[in-house]
């Protein structure tokens, strides 16, 4: 009997140890558990901004990439190697019949400038019988051009300098001042006439001559053309507008 009371008591005795680890046990994983969400809720957040960062500083990446592109891209189509090169004051291309000194500098012996009209052809000849297509380039492209035929197959250094020299129209006919204009940028038919001090009262407005630098002769009816823009042609250097007087 005695056996069995005292074995009562070591199972009572163990199983008092048992519940007070499993209490124990249970208290660690509660407080591991509630460590575990805290981290969670905390980390999200975080993890939120640090996202919310990364996109901001992607999207001002892109900004930033495209305000670049867009100003190389306004640099290069106002560069001296891209279409629409000013000199003279507007944006224009070279063309048939335009005036040029070009210079070779950086070379020994000395070059004279060359004096070259831009032929029917669009060509001009240089140095060593060289020609080259000047129409409608702009000064940077046929300034590169140039340097390339010559170096270094020529001499190892030269810089070339194109210049055009000024260019003009005429006005003639029944406008008031008539008379030749400095081709200073675009210009047309009707604003042409206007810097003449515009039409005179014996004007034929609608059958106004223009003729190009290279002998093409075209009407413009300016009656129609002060309503449809269009109509109104563009003027270029070496042209030649001739209001006629008016039959009565």
């Amino acid at each position: 009997m005695t056996e069995i009371i005292a074995g009562n008591r070591v199972m009572t005795n163990v199983s008092r140890l048992v519940g007070c680890w499993g209490a124990v046990c249970g208290l660690l994983m509660a407080g591991l558990s509630f460590t575990g969400c805290k981290t969670a809720k905390s980390d999200q957040p975080f993890a939120q901004i640090v996202s919310a960062s990364t996109n901001h500083a992607a999207g001002g990446s892109a900004a930033d990439v495209s305000g670049t592109q867009a100003v190389t891209s306004a640099a290069s189509s106002g560069g001296a190697d891209a279409p629409g090169q000013l000199f003279g004051g507007s944006a224009e291309n070279l063309r048939e019949g335009d005036s040029l000194v070009i210079m070779f500098s950086d070379v020994n012996p000395a070059i004279p400038p060359f004096s070259e009209r831009i032929n029917d052809q669009g060509d001009i000849t240089l140095q060593y019988n060289q020609t080259f297509h000047a129409a409608g380039k702009t000064r940077g492209q046929l300034e590169k051009e140039i340097r390339e035929r010559y170096v270094p197959k020529i001499w190892k250094y030269l810089t070339i300098t194109v210049t055009p020299q000024e260019r003009f129209y005429h006005v003639t006919g029944e406008v008031k001042a008539p008379t030749r204009q400095l081709y200073a940028g675009r210009t047309t038919v009707l604003k042409a006439i206007g810097s003449c001090g515009d039409f005179t009262d014996f004007a034929n407005k609608k059958k106004v001559r223009l003729t190009r630098g290279d002998g093409r002769i075209l009407i413009v009816n300016c009656v129609k053309a002060l309503q449809d823009p269009s109509l109104d042609l563009e003027v270029f250097p070496n042209d030649t507008i001739h209001v006629p007087r008016k039959l009565f």
